[in-house]
């Protein structure tokens, strides 16, 4: 059974050093009082202190400190730890991860767009076979032979043909038009 090293008690009174530290990278006004330690590897303590910086809560600046034989207490490191119940941020994803799972919810989405049109469709097609009219059936039985001309074409924009006004076309009998004539309008 191992048991727990004891820190070195000059680490843990060095509080002072600590503070001097942190008060190189932050101003003091974001160090909050001490908030307890935490023994490293190889007899380093970190001191840590409570953070009153906005926007980090549960957050403590942590001043790791180690000692050698008889040497005074030395700084290794300085920084901001999260503690219990931090705020942090989500775990890095990948780019490629992130594009692959947005592409397949993608597909997914366009897939059940797919189901429910053709779900509609099948809908639209039973409605049909249990007799119900469909809106352009309709206007198909409104139809009479008063709508369609001699060759059984329903009439065009009020005897336009394809936006071309017959009226104008020219009389193929006409004896004044004759290819090449500079003049084919009719009215000039």
């Amino acid at each position: 059974m191992s048991s727990t090293p004891e820190p070195d008690p000059r680490l843990l009174a060095a509080h002072d050093l600590a503070l001097a530290a942190l008060h190189e990278i932050t101003a003091p006004s974001t160090v909050g009082p001490a908030a307890g330690y935490t023994l490293e590897d190889d007899g380093v303590v970190s001191l840590r202190f409570g953070n009153t910086m906005e926007g980090y809560p549960g957050w403590y600046w942590t001043v790791s400190l180690a000692v050698t034989d008889d040497a005074d207490p030395t700084v290794l490191e300085v920084e901001l730890l999260p503690g219990e119940g931090a705020l942090l941020a989500p775990e890095w994803v990948p780019w490629a991860v992130r594009l692959a799972e947005y592409q397949a919810a993608q597909a997914a989405l366009a897939a059940e767009e797919r189901d429910n049109a053709d779900a509609e469709d099948d809908d639209d097609l039973d409605e049909d076979a249990d007799g119900e009219d469909d809106d352009e059936l309709d206007d198909l039985d409104d139809l009479d032979a008063s709508d369609f001309d001699d060759d059984g074409s329903p009439i065009l924009h009020s005897g336009d043909v394809d936006g071309v006004d017959i009226d104008v076309l020219d009389d193929p009998d006409d004896e004044d038009d004759t290819p090449g004539d500079e003049d084919d309008t009719p009215g000039r």
